[in-house]
């Protein structure tokens, strides 16, 4: 009996270090709809009117609405926070952090922001997902956002301009996608999220 129970315990210990999905906060609803909070790259910008919102919401059929506001920092992003909160979202997706590093803002004060974010986004109940950018020069932004996400048992979807910044077919000009490249958006970010839909 011993050996048995030694075996599944065993099992379990396996089972637990193989199983790389994270811990998720708020997982286990339904969800029906979804907010996309981001700067530029939320809103669209240079994709001649396609945006990665849009096309989340045709690879999921769920309601996404978009939240983007071109120039916008993590640093002034609470500023919206009402605004976002007001759609009653089951997730919200949290991209910033390019323009705070363009115009050599604080890290420190970019993920205390995306933190504030992420704790209301959870209060009210829905899941939170932290959007990476990914692009040069970031990996500071990507290594702590990464850090938050684990602390704070929200969802992290890495680099989304991965395969795309240095692909002039993908690119509007030296630093936003066009429409083809937020497709490329879109499809990334909707199989991290894929497993937290249902």
């Amino acid at each position: 009996m011993k050996k048995i129970i030694l075996g599944v315990l065993i099992l379990l210990g396996v089972w637990y270090f193989m199983t790389d999905k994270p811990v998720v906060k708020n997982v286990g609803r339904p969800v029906h709809t979804l907010v996309a909070f981001g700067d530029s790259l939320t809103a669209g910008y240079g994709g001649g009117g396609v945006s990665y919102p849009g096309v989340l919401a045709e690879l999921t059929g769920l309601t996404v609405i978009n939240e983007g506001l071109s120039g916008e920092t993590a640093a002034h992003a609470p500023e919206r926070l009402e605004q976002v909160l007001s759609h009653q979202a089951d997730m919200v997706l949290i991209e910033f952090g390019a323009n705070d590093f363009m115009q050599g803002r604080s890290l420190e004060v970019a993920v205390a922001a995306v933190a504030q974010i992420v704790d209301a986004v959870q209060a009210q109940g829905a899941v939170a997902v932290i959007v990476d950018t990914g692009g040069p020069g970031m990996g500071l932004y990507t290594k702590a956002y990464k850090k938050l996400a684990q602390e704070k048992q929200a969802l992290f979807v890495s680099g989304i301009l991965k395969g795309i910044f240095n692909k002039k077919q993908y690119k509007s000009d030296m630093i936003h996608p066009n429409g083809a490249g937020y497709r490329l958006v879109a499809e990334h970010v909707y199989k991290e999220i894929k497993p937290y839909l249902k």
